[in-house]
């Protein structure tokens, strides 16, 4: 009997220094799929993914901003996603982190690889050009990656305090026990400043605009007027997005996940850890993977299952100790793992 797996797909800002040459170490360079995309991209006058994923060096100029780093965290995500052994493995649902639901989708089969391509490439051309604002990253968890009651209380006083000044402060992402902010410029200092810090947070993401929040309502009709609706089918896979729900094969229409997608999914808060729980309870996996590149979603997947208690999950100690001897999560973007599910 095929094991079941959730595939949970990563978003921007996965694809940095040590994951260069992914596509050459993991995938050969990619194949037609990547020849694909290289053409595409050629014909845009923008630099290839071949290109990108072979440069000599990684430059944060070139690799990081959205323009070129969505497509390229794309090619690696899709590919990661045609490595799982089929044979072995059932992929009962997808979901993702932000950006990851355009990639859900295109793993899910509301749009094809073409189509999906496109979709992730004109998104980071117009977040890239048209975005404003930023995101920062605190961290509610304790040592043991339970989500802190009075961390949780301090970030209702910054949001409470920032509405009463007139800020434009906003939660961006519900990400396992951390949350992201997403402001404008004056708001982003404000919180640099404002946020209780360790030797970590809060994290400013660079080349990051102010995602999911009402700063990118003006993104919202020029996402649709660059995307056409007849693109999005009604999907082989149930695919979760960032309000936990589930968008089962054949059970919506085309318009409603396009409005979703290029509406709400954009201007309003993304609930990665609801995705998560969601799709865990509702299609009991026997794993959970996460997409390369990047590991850095690892976390905040386990911070949100021990938040729900799957499978009696009670702390980071007791998730690490299952991981040792047969990884419940796999991340692919992990040599040490990824052949736990690849052929």
């Amino acid at each position: 009997m095929k094991e079941k797996i959730l595939v949970v797909c990563p978003g921007r800002g996965t694809y940095n220094a040590t994951e260069l040459g992914y596509l050459k170490r993991y995938h050969g360079g990619g194949g037609a799929q990547v020849a694909r995309l290289d053409s595409y991209r050629a014909g845009l006058g923008q630099p290839t993914i071949s290109a990108l994923d072979g440069a000599e060096k990684y430059s944060t100029s070139l690799h990081m901003p959205g323009d070129n780093a969505s497509l390229l965290i794309y090619a690696c995500a899709l590919a990661d996603f045609a490595a799982i052994d089929r044979d072995r493995f059932d992929v009962v649902a997808v979901t993702g982190n932000s950006m990851g639901w355009y990639l859900a989708l295109a793993c899910a089969g509301v749009v094809d690889f073409d189509a999906g391509a496109q979709l992730v490439n004109t998104m980071g051309g117009l977040m890239h050009e048209k975005g404003q604002g930023g995101q920062v990253v605190w961290s509610m968890s304790d040592a043991d990656w339970h989500i802190d009651p009075v961390k949780v209380a301090e970030v209702e006083a910054v949001l409470a305090e920032a509405s009463r000044d007139g800020r434009a402060v906003h939660v961006s992402i519900r990400l396992g026990a951390m949350v992201v902010f997403a402001a404008d410029d004056d708001g982003m200092k404000w919180l640099m400043e404002r946020l209780p810090k360790d030797d970590r947070f809060p994290m400013k993401l660079n080349y990051h605009a102010a995602f999911h929040s009402p700063l990118l309502d003006h993104i919202v009709p020029l996402a649709h007027a660059a995307n056409p609706v007849a693109d999005f089918g009604e999907g082989m896979i149930p695919a979760i997005d960032g309000t936990g729900r589930v968008w089962s094969p054949k059970g919506f229409d085309a318009e409603g996940i396009y409005d979703y997608t290029l509406g709400t999914q954009i201007n309003r808060t993304y609930d990665f850890t609801r995705a998560v729980q969601v799709a865990a309870r509702e299609f009991c996996p026997d794993r959970i993977a996460v997409l390369g590149p990047g590991t850095t979603l690892g976390a905040p997947v386990a911070q949100a299952l021990i938040a729900c208690g799957w499978r009696g999950l009670k702390g980071k100690a007791d998730f690490q100790q299952r991981q040792v001897a047969d990884p419940i999560l796999v991340s692919m973007g992990m040599a040490e793992q990824r052949g736990v599910i690849t052929g």
